[in-house]
């Protein structure tokens, strides 16, 4: 395995101007040509989550290390967080994946292939990517805006609608929590359209700080708009359970165990969505 870190301003000035202190850390597979075919592999950025106050560690190294056991050269964001507000954390999403497109064959990735994956606050931050890789914010940056080829959100915040939000995600974003129309503006089940891709939602029926029907209006706002999901819903467990193995959590009980099958349905996602890179076959 390969690993560096970088800062995302260092390649991006108009970052620097804005204040971003967003790192980049890069886990990757050394193809040696005596063991594999050398071949792109497929990429995939991971937000983690915290409420857009900071970035949970637990929701970085761990599900990197997983991701690449599956195939996949990982770069982990950890984006610019309170009192740095909207919409530099957008910004620096784009940067990452202009990146990612510019230097794909020094990473060894397919540019075809680079999803998005994101948790809690993270997941917020990797839905709404997904459907505003080329808005106007975005576009005031970047001549080339790039969509993900998957989205992938874990017990994700959706809407800023507090009767199924227990956190103040919003606030640490914006500076205020949006109501009425602003708050639609932020609310990512109403900026799903056709260009959204293909997305994979998990969450649990016990979460009380990001309450499942966040996932649920997203996967209804997919269905209408015909874009192809899946959604699991597992019965047991609190908010932030990560990679759901002993990495990750303290209290494996049967019933919250269940939910570790998560990872397993996405590698079947993957390889469905013609995500997955394809090596040499034994």
């Amino acid at each position: 395995m390969l690993y560096e870190k970088f800062q995302l301003a260092d390649r991006f000035p108009f970052l620097k101007e804005m204040g971003s202190v967003a790192t980049v850390e890069v886990y990757s597979q050394e193809t040696e040509m005596e063991m594999y075919e050398s071949y792109p592999k497929p990429g995939m950025v991971v937000c983690p989550g915290s409420g857009y106050a900071k970035c949970a560690k637990r929701e970085a190294e761990p599900v990197a290390v997983r991701l690449l056991a599956m195939g996949f050269q990982v770069f982990v964001l950890t984006y610019s967080c309170a009192p740095l507000r909207y919409p530099i954390q957008l910004l620096e999403v784009a940067a990452l994946f202009s990146l990612i497109h510019q230097h794909h064959e020094e990473w060894d990735v397919n540019p075809d292939k680079v999803g998005i994956m994101g948790f809690s606050a993270g997941g917020h931050l990797a839905a709404n990517y997904s459907c505003c890789y080329d808005g106007e914010e975005i576009k005031q940056y970047f001549k080339e805006t790039y969509r993900p080829a998957t989205a992938v959100l874990g017990y994700p915040v959706i809407s800023a609608d507090l009767s199924i939000l227990n956190t103040d995600s919003f606030e640490q974003l914006l500076g205020h929590h949006p109501e009425g129309e602003e708050g639609k503006k932020y609310s990512c089940e109403y900026l799903v359209s056709s260009k959204t891709p293909p997305t994979f939602i998990w969450h649990t029926a016990e979460d009380q700080c990001v309450f499942v029907e966040n996932s649920l209006r997203y996967a209804t706002a997919l269905s209408r708009n015909k874009i192809p999901y899946t959604m699991h819903i597992y019965p047991a467990g609190e908010h932030g359970l990560s990679t759901l193995d002993c990495l990750t959590c303290n209290d494996l009980d049967p019933m919250k165990a269940y939910g570790g099958d998560w990872m397993d349905q996405l590698k079947k996602w993957f390889e469905i969505t013609s995500i997955k890179g394809e090596g040499k076959k034994c």
